[in-house]
């Protein structure tokens, strides 16, 4: 038989643990403005997948002496984040040799160049479905001549719009990006394409900036937003659409999940296959609607009514018959009414806007799927549920769980 010693073995005959050394600090370049409302939420999507998932040093927005972005002399790094702009940035930077991900699509999407960028075809869908559900049959795009961004805003929108049997009217001034114009020059090229458009129109610029650009000269010409010109700028920058006059919807493009898909994709080139060199297109969180598209332009007053009345009431849970006992009209007019304008019945844009409603409410982490749904008018969480996968393909979990990558995670004291 075999005794077990009552004395603990002496310290000297204990093996030690194998210690594992902790991963050395990687050093990574992220070339993305800091400047920009866009430029730092995608920074904080970087930032937060490091802090989960690695032990990295991040040199933020480094600039030249002409103040123009490049990763300065003897740097020594493990990877590149960067948003790039010219052919010749792109050159400098695969020079380095090292893991690079492109975060923009100014030069790209281009084969052998690894990148994450904004699903535009998603863009252009969702632009097009904001004006439609406010009746509007006629469409334009504004985007001046420009090397801050490509083509491929404006050329999924317009291919969107023909699809829908529309005419696009596409802002062309005559001039090339680079030349330089006066400001009283640019104002007038803008302001004669304007006077030009057929009215009502929904108009999508390429970003906040040119859509506040678009705006102020509609209100220095006397043109009514959005009245004459509804105004939806093509990303969201919470300072120029909140002071624009007015205030600009916008779509609310996935900056942050955008650089977290990034540095996922990064750390992978840099642990696995430097090699990969992936597109990976993030769709937009959804459009952010203000006044600058707050008009029906529908010429039947009854179901402007209707369509108010819903907009202002199915959070409440409300009914068809809610709606006839607030406009005098039949249901069998309105059901009629609302195909013609809409190709939808009264229903179905209850229960539209009320899963537009959710989707903005499920990029709120610290609200329950059951909050989530009662605000939106549900009587119960599994209702809500059923009508949202059958409308999405998704469960409002998983929809989240997309929604929410590369946000951190709200931490609740007990």
């Amino acid at each position: 038989m075999i005794r077990e010693s009552a004395h603990p073995p002496s310290p000297e005959n204990v093996t030690p643990p194998v210690q594992t050394p902790p991963e050395a600090l990687k050093q990574i370049a992220v070339l993305v403005e800091t400047d920009s409302s866009a430029g730092c939420r995608l920074i904080r999507g970087i930032s937060n997948y490091a802090d989960r998932h690695g032990r990295w040093h991040l040199l933020l927005d480094p600039r030249d002496h002409e103040h123009r972005s490049a990763l300065p002399d003897g740097w020594q790094g493990h990877g590149i984040i960067a948003r790039i702009t010219s052919q010749k940035q792109l050159e400098k930077l695969r020079a380095r040799r090292l893991p690079l991900v492109n975060v923009d699509d100014v030069v790209g999407p281009e084969e052998g160049l690894a990148s994450v960028i904004t699903d535009e075809r998603e863009l252009a869908e969702m632009a097009m479905s904001h004006f439609l559900d406010r009746g509007f049959r006629r469409f334009g795009y504004f985007a001046p001549p420009s090397t801050d961004y490509s083509k491929r805003r404006g050329e999924a929108f317009a291919e969107r719009v023909e699809e829908a049997d529309y005419e696009c009217h596409l802002f062309k001034p005559g001039y090339r990006p680079g030349r330089r114009l006066s400001w009283a020059e640019r104002l007038r090229r803008v302001e004669r394409w304007i006077r030009s458009l057929p009215r009502p129109i929904g108009v999508l610029a390429v970003d906040a900036s040119r859509a506040r650009q678009l705006a102020e000269i509609c209100h220095l010409t006397g043109i009514r937003v959005p009245d004459d010109i509804a105004v939806l700028a093509g990303s969201l920058d919470e300072l120029l659409c909140d002071v624009s006059t007015p205030p600009l919807s916008s779509i609310n493009v996935a900056s942050e999940r955008i650089g977290h898909e990034a540095a996922a994709l990064l750390n992978s080139m840099m642990h696995e296959d430097p090699t990969q060199t992936p597109t990976i297109e993030v769709p937009p969180r959804g459009v952010r609607s203000r006044q600058s598209t707050d008009l029906l332009s529908i010429d039947e007053q009854d179901v402007v009514d209707a369509l108010r009345f819903i907009r202002n009431n199915a959070h409440h849970g409300i009914s068809v018959l809610d709606i006839l006992r607030e406009v005098p009209i039949s249901r069998r007019s309105l059901e009629i009414q609302f195909q013609r304008y809409l190709g939808r019945s009264p229903a179905r844009e209850i229960r539209r806007v009320q899963l537009e409603k959710s989707r903005e409410l499920l990029g709120h982490s610290e609200l329950s799927i059951t909050e989530v749904a009662i605000a939106c008018g549900f009587s119960n969480a599994t209702r809500f549920g059923v009508a949202f996968k059958r409308d999405t393909g998704k469960t409002p979990q998983a929809f989240r769980r997309d929604l929410l990558a590369g946000h951190r995670p709200t931490t609740i004291g007990v």
